[in-house]
């Protein structure tokens, strides 16, 4: 969230911004929903969204980078941290499913 605070306002800068927003405030939403789910048939098909939300803030993050609305050095971690959260979700989604 503060990385979108950081962003230009001009529309890339909004555009951007808009669709990270709504994919990582995701993850926590539906992690939350998955583990308070009442079966493993609802908790499983949520952890598939939580595996794919930070999958899918990734391009968005290496995109700020490429275009240079944010240096790299400064949100380098945030990639790292997406990738290692779409790892462990994973994980946890192929031990829930079994």
């Amino acid at each position: 969230m503060r990385l979108v605070d950081h962003l230009p306002r001009p529309v890339k800068g909004r555009c951007i911004a808009d669709q990270l927003m709504r994919s990582a405030t995701s993850v926590a939403a539906n992690y939350r929903a998955a583990r308070r789910a009442r079966s493993k048939a609802e908790s499983v098909p949520k952890l598939s969204t939580v595996v794919k939300e930070p999958d899918e803030s990734m391009p968005w993050i290496e995109l700020i980078i490429e275009v240079g609305l944010v240096g790299a050095s400064r949100i380098e971690g945030l990639l790292r941290e997406a990738n290692e959260i779409t790892a462990i979700m994973a994980a946890s989604r192929k031990t829930a499913s079994s």
